[in-house]
This record gives C-alpha cells, sequence and structure tokens, in this order.
C-alpha cells in the first residue's frame, strides 16, 4: 500500500485492537458484529471503505464492510443481466 493513499490508517479505530478482530482465520457473526461496532466509531470509516473497494481487498473486515458485503457494493444485483437491443 503506497504511504500516500493510506496515511488515513493512523486514524483508525481499529489500531488498538487485536488484528485478529478484522481477519479472523475462523468468521463468525458475533465476531463480526464486533468488529464493525469499533468500525461503527472510527473517524476514517469512508475512506477506510473507499479503499477496500478500490483495492479489491477480499480479506478481512474493511470500513464496516465483510467480504461479501464488498463484493455485493461493487457488484450490485443484476450486473450480469444482459444489455436489452
Amino acid at each position: 500500500m503506497p504511504l500516500e493513499e493510506t496515511g488515513w490508517l493512523r486514524g483508525g479505530a481499529c489500531r488498538s485492537s487485536d488484528p485478529e478482530l478484522f481477519f479472523p482465520l475462523a468468521p463468525s457473526p458475533p465476531q463480526e458484529a464486533r468488529a464493525k461496532a469499533i468500525c461503527a466509531t472510527c473517524q476514517v470509516l469512508e475512506e477506510c471503505r473507499s479503499y477496500a473497494l478500490r483495492a479489491g481487498e477480499s480479506e478481512g473486515i474493511w470500513g464496516g464492510l465483510t467480504p461479501q458485503e464488498r463484493r455485493r457494493s461493487r457488484f450490485p444485483a443484476g450486473w450480469r443481466t444482459p444489455a436489452v437491443s
């Protein structure tokens, strides 16, 4: 990650948390809820979310979103629907 693109990381609410909370080996709903609760208090939530979507982060909770939520955000329902001619 280029420093100029991720300078916002220093302001993240997650900095003082265990990284395992945001990047668990076996995600669970309670773990995701705890991570998202920290994200909800974060002053750089939007920057984090934007970065994760732009970079295509495939693992972990970023900007309060799970990998599945980020995927849905990048590829909304119906995006594969053929164009009408």
